[in-house]
């Protein structure tokens, strides 16, 4: 299906920066298949862009809303599409289209607005996770409790934020789990579009990598539980933006 990238205020933008491996593909879809589930839009109403591929990304202007997926890709490593989309999210910034951010995405947009992403330092964290959330109120994420538990995986993080970002959650091994821009631009290093299902099968996919590293696949799989947080977050974000549903 050929999708049309026209903006409309009742459309959001899925710019992709990552894939699925054909096996997951063929068993689970690709990242903005889960994407859509979760937010409870169509591809007619969340088209998505690859970036990777050199295709040119939009004025931002006139969309109802941005969402950056994962990537198996290091922001630190600055490939050329990286480097594009880092240089375009300001202007989602200023155009006032609500953005969130997700993992890759998470991390560039800190990034692109003058913030940090590296290594980080406590190592690897894969499996379902505990974030907390920090004191105060947030509009996307007061819908999920104060300690909420989703999926995850990154090896990178949010090292230091953007000037004037405000820190909204943390993890055992990363302070800077999640963080609001402004009033409608936000980060999440976490995943609320994979459930446990997604990220057996990316254990199972990265087994010999994660044995390398002293890890035990098995017990990161005992370890996995289905939650609807992420879900619940994803929709939020579709109602802030006002973009309704389908």
């Amino acid at each position: 299906m050929v999708l049309v990238m026209e903006p409309a205020r009742d459309r959001l933008l899925i710019v992709k920066v990552g894939g699925s491996r054909p096996a997951m593909r063929a068993a689970r879809g690709d990242y903005e298949d889960w994407f859509r589930a979760g937010l409870g839009l169509s591809p007619e109403r969340a088209p998505a862009l690859d970036v990777r591929d050199g295709t040119a990304l939009p004025a931002p202007a006139g969309w109802g809303g941005v969402l950056v997926t994962g990537s198996a890709a290091m922001v630190t490593d600055r490939a050329e599409w990286s480097v594009r989309t880092a240089a375009w999210l300001p202007e989602v910034l200023r155009a006032d289209v609500p953005l969130l951010g997700i993992c890759y995405g998470h991390q560039l947009l800190a990034d692109a607005m003058g913030g940090l992403a590296g290594d980080n330092p406590r190592g690897r964290q894969l499996g379902t996770v505990a974030v907390r959330r920090l004191p105060g109120e947030d509009p996307l994420l007061d819908v999920v409790p104060r300690t909420f538990r989703v999926q995850a995986t990154h090896s990178q993080s949010v090292l230091r934020l953007p000037e004037g970002a405000v820190r909204l959650a943390e993890t055992d091994l990363d302070p800077n789990h999640a963080y609001r821009l402004g009033e409608r631009a936000w980060g999440l290093q976490f995943h609320p579009e994979m459930d446990a299902d997604i990220l057996k099968r990316l254990v199972a996919q990265w087994d010999a990598p994660l044995r390398a590293e002293g890890r035990a696949p098995e017990a990161i799989v005992a370890g996995l539980e289905d939650t609807a947080h992420g879900t619940t977050i994803l929709r939020r974000f579709v109602e802030l933006a006002g973009l309704g549903g389908r």
